[in-house]
């Protein structure tokens, strides 16, 4: 292949689901977290107990970014085992105003080791509503959830990942995922179910704003551990709406696509 061939190559992007479960472990896989692998950056989605498995598909040679949703305790749950990891450019943590008081609280002694004794640099930025760069381009906004949550639209490669967990229908999803060629949210409840005092979505609901902001691609995770007790569950979801959204992923523990 000529030079000119390997320049005009497009970048492959690799999003690995390490964790899909929502609220606890159980047979069906680990808590929420997800692993974007770009030309540059290792960035991390949320810190349930899969982020524990990141290792197993990068060199930790690359600049790494940890992005939080919000912080019930099974997207935060992991961060007890970063002290095995080997960052060696560092972590930039991320999330909103009073994330690092927050999460300086929840890893500390004597419950684990604390950010300040981990084996590389640990830094914090706390974003505010809207468009950032850090160096990436990165937009969030508020999602409708009992505790405040942050979603995600993250510009990496000229491609677009949106990550929405966790939330009920809401414009801010919509405006997130608008064209994105990801939209990752969470899937909650099962078809049909409502949860109007602990918002979040069921199939339907989140094929709803994906739709609606013309995302190219649809994957599902968050399932809850309580709702969802098989993957068989999961893949009828997959298989009953997956020609209402074609390309729709009900995503398992360590399933990895390309974008």
């Amino acid at each position: 292949m000529s030079l000119f061939a390997l320049i005009q190559q497009p970048c492959i992007m690799k999003v690995t689901f390490l964790g899909t479960n929502g609220w606890y472990d159980s047979i069906t896989g680990n808590t929420c977290s997800v692993l974007i692998q770009t030309e540059e950056y290792d960035i991390i989605l949320d810190a349930g107990n899969g982020i524990a498995k990141a290792d197993r598909y990068i060199s930790q040679d690359k600049p790494a970014y940890l992005f939080i949703s919000h912080v019930h305790i099974d997207h935060i749950v992991g961060l007890h085992t970063l002290v095995k990891f080997k960052f060696r450019k560092g972590l930039r943590i991320c999330g909103q105003s009073g994330i690092t008081a927050l999460l300086n609280m929840f890893v500390e002694e004597p419950f684990t080791v604390p950010f300040n004794k981990l084996p590389y640099p640990v830094t914090f930025m706390e974003l505010k509503e809207g468009r950032h760069t850090v160096p990436f381009p990165v937009e969030c906004l508020p999602l409708v959830h009992p505790a405040p949550c942050f979603g995600y639209r993250l510009c990496l490669d000229k491609k677009v990942v949106a990550y929405c967990t966790d939330t009920g229908i809401c414009n801010n999803a919509v405006l997130l995922a608008r064209n994105a060629d990801l939209l990752i949210t969470e899937c909650g409840l099962k078809p049909g179910q409502e949860s109007p005092e602990w918002p979040h979505l069921n199939p339907e609901n989140a094929i709803y704003i994906a739709k609606k902001a013309h995302a190219k691609r649809l994957a599902l995770m968050h399932f809850s551990a309580e709702v969802y007790r098989t993957l068989e569950e999961r893949s009828k979801v997959q298989r009953r709406f997956e020609k209402k959204c074609p390309g729709l992923i009900a995503a398992t523990d360590n399933l990895t696509i390309t974008i």
